[in-house]
Formats: C-alpha cells, structure tokens, sequence
C-alpha cells in the first residue's frame, strides 16, 4: 500500500486524471453515439498516453530531486521513499508502454507520443532543461495540452472508427479554450515554488515578476477567455449546447473569482490550492464539452 501511495505522488496525479479525461472526452466527441462499440480503442489509447505522461512527469523529478527537496519534499524521491533507482524503472516501463502503444496503432496516435515524449524530455534533460526558460517552458506545456493532445487524438479516434479527418467546429473552440488554460497552467503552476526555483536559478515567471501579478495576469485572461467563449456559444450554437456553454462559462468565471479572493499571495499551501483549482476548471471544460459534443 505504501508504494502504490508514493506511485500515486510519483504520477503526479492531477496530471493523470487530466490525461485521462482529455483523451475519453476526445474519443466521446469522436464516436458519437458508437461509443461503447469501440471501446477497446480507448482503453489501448489511454494506456499509450498514460506511459507517456508518467514518463514526463517522472523524468522531470528525477532532475528536480535537489529543487523538489525544497519546493516539493514529500514526492517520493526528494523524500527518498522511492530510490533514484526505482524511478528510473518506473519512468523507463511507462516508456516502453508509450512506444509500444504508438508504433503498434495510427500514425496520429504515434505522432502525438512521439511530440508528447520529445518536448518532455528537453523539457527536463540537459543540455537543453527548457524548463529554466519562462516561454520555452509554457511552450512545451500549452504544445502537448493544448495542440498535439485535441487535434492529434481526436485524429487519431476519428480516423480509428470512421475513417476520415475531418475536424469539427467544437474540437477547434475545445483546443482554443485548452490552449488558454495550458498557458494559465503553465505560469501557475511556479507559484509555489518560488523558493526552490530562485535557489536554483530557475528563471520563471513567478520568480521575475511574483506571484499577486502573475496571478492577476492569469485571471485576467480567463475571464477574457470566457468572455469570447459566452460569445461564441451565444452566436455559433443553439439549443441545449448553446444553454451548457452559456452556463457552464458563468459558473467557471464564479468559480475563479471564488478560488482567487480566497488565495493568500504569501502562503505556499494556499497558493498550491490555487493552482489545483486550475485543474479543476480544467477538468470542468472536458466535461462540459463532452456533454456539448454528445446532445
């Protein structure tokens, strides 16, 4: 039990159920109503993705060990409950599994872990440890959220079950939306780690410009992302979509408003709250798009 506790810490797991949601919303959006005809496709696919996003997550704790002992010490391998050792079996079988899952279905599938797996390991591995650079570091991010994952995924089901490539008008306002929230995740998710980044020379942006203006920055975005998503639901759909997207944006701009009145700038544990709840509103979009997608 106390590993598969450290397993779930070493996963990163927020990361995961955002992985997952993700690419079931993608594939619900894709089958229409065929979705329990294909659900082999989904299972192999989420577990191609799912090696792939632990060997990212897990790779960058391996080069962070020295940061995450101050940053993030009860992760198993700054708190050595896991040795470097295990981590490094743990990374290298969730790669297996991603290559293995890529070669053996479509090429767009193959493509997305391909990008997915180079963008996570400059991201962390020197030479290159773009995480050190601000933009370089939100680029992978808001690349494989944003981008690779809702148009290479959605390809690779549509192509999957009814062989064409077209892409609907939702899967381009579902990547625009992800897109927004991958930039938002992207400088957030610094916050609390100021301390450790600073002692490391990690120049993000909450280390250059601190955490109340990258805060007030970030939301300030969402609500303009908000706002054109209410326009766009308001224009471009009708019926029952039109009255979801309507809806479920309010509730998100209520929900933010809610979650940033209560964030105190100077405590850590409140500040990481913060940025779960990013992940939330994250996992509320995926939801509310694939209730949108099925009516």
């Amino acid at each position: 039990m106390n590993f598969l506790k450290q397993l779930y810490y070493f996963s990163r797991f927020h990361t995961v159920i955002g992985t997952t949601l993700s690419i079931t919303v993608l594939y619900l959006i894709a089958a229409a109503g065929g979705a329990a005809q294909h659900l082999p496709l989904l299972l192999f696919t989420l577990v191609a993705c799912l090696g792939a996003n632990i060997y990212i997550v897990g790779l960058n704790q391996i080069t962070d060990i020295a940061i995450d002992k101050i940053n993030k010490p009860w992760l198993p391998l700054a708190s050595e409950a896991f040795s470097l050792q295990t981590g490094y079996i743990i990374i290298f079988i969730g790669l297996a599994i991603a290559l293995a899952g890529g070669f053996a279905s479509s090429y767009f599938l193959l493509l997305t872990i391909g990008i997915s797996l180079l963008l996570g390991t400059i991201y962390s591995l020197p030479p290159f440890r773009l995480k050190r650079f601000h933009f370089w570091a939100a680029f992978c991010i808001i690349a494989i959220r944003g981008l690779v994952v809702n148009f290479l995924i959605f390809l690779h089901f549509q192509y999957s079950i009814v062989h064409t490539t077209h892409i609907p008008f939702l899967i381009y306002l579902l990547a625009a939306t992800i897109f927004i929230y991958s930039i938002i995740i992207a400088w957030f998710k610094d916050m609390p780690d100021i301390q450790g980044d600073r002692a490391h020379q990690i120049n993000t942006l909450s280390v250059r410009l601190g955490v109340p203006r990258i805060k007030n920055i970030g939301i300030a975005v969402l609500l303009v992302c908000y706002l054109m998503l209410l326009g766009c639901f308001a224009l471009f759909f009708s019926g029952g979509q039109r009255v979801i997207g309507i809806g479920l944006h309010l509730l998100c701009a209520i929900f933010l408003l809610f979650q940033s009145k209560r964030m105190n700038p100077v405590e850590v544990p409140s500040i990481r709250r913060f940025y779960l709840s990013m992940w939330t509103l994250f996992f509320v979009e995926y939801i509310g798009f694939a209730a949108i997608g099925m009516i």
